[in-house]
């Protein structure tokens, strides 16, 4: 009888893929393998780093809970182990006698790293390194212009996105063959990890494998016909997904998305119903955009897209930043906004878009600060589509807005809470205003509007003329 050393292990690496359902590279360690080794690094600053934000860690640890449930329900052990992935696969690979090591690759600047430090490791003791393509339908270098480059300006690329057919969604991982071999140890998780949990909050988003196929579900059936429409009003229940954090973290593939949008649209049976299932297709494409736009230009995570807005004189105060982080500006649709960031984790993307513009181009505060601050509060924080989100809004990105657009926040926020619905939940100091005023409480008796909620911190009009000039004298014009 041979040994469990003469077996063919693969070690399949857990990253930003916590799944068992339409995983790339878990698919082909398992059906490659003879036996399945699950593997998660527990990296310092992995729940306390400077950017980890409450909601997301919340989230993540819900969902590392999943994945060793959903484990374990098929016979396969999760090891964990404390420290450097690099250090930790090479030691694990000796321990189980592994001929190789799978993950899915990573497209931020971190993630690339770690790939180049783990395939050096384990190349140094003659075992295999192989990534695959996961998060994405498409990768960096996959969809290129008609000279071969990278493509810049997102409508472009979209087209030739849509021209693809997207690969097939990979089967669920099947039941453990080989027992795991005796004595791997693995790392305690945290307290709490063993039982399921979701985030805090009254916008928190569930965690976990089945809540993402829950969501995913709820939204296909019905909701993402109406997406078109319903998808600018923050105070909507169910007008967006709510997926991001899924697909951020892995808890969902992006195949199985599309899969089941093709198979919403093909049930449409009106002009409009088709409109949303495009749209949201659209929004997806984004998301592509911004990590191809990241993997080909790393120095966006930092530093403008367009190098002369690196000049920017921004002349913002810290004051103001407080203000702005804290929902004090005396602008209702953004300190709304802002607090429901603080206090759930999550952001309506119009929102998103509506609170970025109003501190780089009314505040006149550099967007890295701003982008930084999501970064600790979103529980689908993600560098790609933050900072290209970020820069957009900042007119300093590709594709970004012109830097002469500039919302004006009172605007917003009649056009997309005409009720003030939104604004009333976060804002209770407006609470007893009317549609029409809870808007812009500065311009009736103010009183009414309770001595507790701050005349606005700058004059959008002053301001937008200060932030043409900005960009003006950074472009030499």
């Amino acid at each position: 009888m041979l040994g469990w050393r003469a077996l063919k292990t693969i070690i399949h690496w857990f990253r930003r893929d916590l799944r068992i359902a339409d995983n790339v590279a878990l698919h082909e360690a398992y059906t490659r393998g003879e036996r399945l080794v699950p593997f998660f690094c527990w990296e310092d600053g992995l729940v306390d780093g400077p950017d980890c934000a409450p909601a997301r860690t919340e989230f993540f640890l819900a969902s590392l809970g999943s994945l060793v449930r959903n484990l374990e329900a098929l016979g396969h052990r999760l090891v964990v182990r404390r420290g450097t992935p690099a250090v930790e696969l090479r030691k694990l690979a000796a321990e189980t006698g592994a001929s190789a090591v799978f993950a899915n690759r990573g497209y931020e600047p971190g993630g690339r790293r770690d790939d180049d430090a783990v395939a050096k490791a384990l190349g140094a003791v003659s075992v295999g390194f192989q990534t695959f393509k996961d998060a994405v339908a498409w990768e960096e270098r996959e969809i290129l212009t008609a000279a071969g480059g990278v493509y810049t300006v997102f409508t472009p690329y979209s087209k030739a996105w849509k021209l693809r057919t997207p690969p097939p969604a990979r089967p669920k991982l099947g039941k453990a063959r080989q027992p795991m071999p005796p004595g791997i140890a693995s790392a305690e998780l945290p307290p709490g990890v063993a039982e399921p949990r979701v985030p805090t909050g009254p916008d928190g988003v569930p965690a976990g494998e089945r809540a993402a196929q829950q969501a995913l579900d709820a939204f296909v059936v019905e909701r993402v016909f109406a997406y078109a429409e319903a998808r600018d009003y923050p105070a909507l229940a169910g007008g967006t997904s709510r997926l991001s954090p899924h697909l951020r973290l892995g808890t969902l593939g992006i195949r199985t998305i599309l899969a089941r949008l093709a198979e919403a649209r093909a049930r449409a049976t009106s002009d409009a119903a088709r409109k949303g299932c495009d749209v949201w297709l659209t929004e997806l494409v984004w998301r592509e955009f911004y990590q191809q736009i990241l993997a080909n230009h790393p120095h966006v995570a930092t530093r403008c897209f367009r190098p002369e807005y690196d000049a920017l004189g921004w002349s913002g105060t810290d004051a103001q930043f407080d203000a702005w982080r804290a929902g004090q500006t005396g602008y209702p649709i953004v300190d709304a906004a802002m607090r429901c960031l603080d206090a759930t984790g999550w952001m309506h993307n119009r929102l998103r878009m509506i609170v970025s513009m109003f501190l780089t181009k009314d505040l006149l505060l550099p967007w890295q600060r701003g982008e930084r601050w999501f970064m600790q509060r979103l529980v689908d924080g993600d560098l790609a589509a933050n900072s290209g989100g970020w820069q957009w809004s900042a007119g300093t990105g590709t594709d970004a807005a012109p830097y002469f657009r500039i919302f004006n926040p009172v605007t917003q926020g009649r056009r997309f809470d005409p009720d003030g619905e939104f604004i009333r939940r976060w804002v209770p100091e407006l609470a007893g205003l009317d549609a029409k005023a809870v808007h812009a409480p500065w311009e009736g008796p103010l009183a009414a509007a309770g001595a507790r909620y701050p005349r606005p911190i700058v004059d959008h009009a002053v301001q937008r003329g200060r932030c043409l000039a900005m960009f003006k004298a950074a472009r030499g014009a």
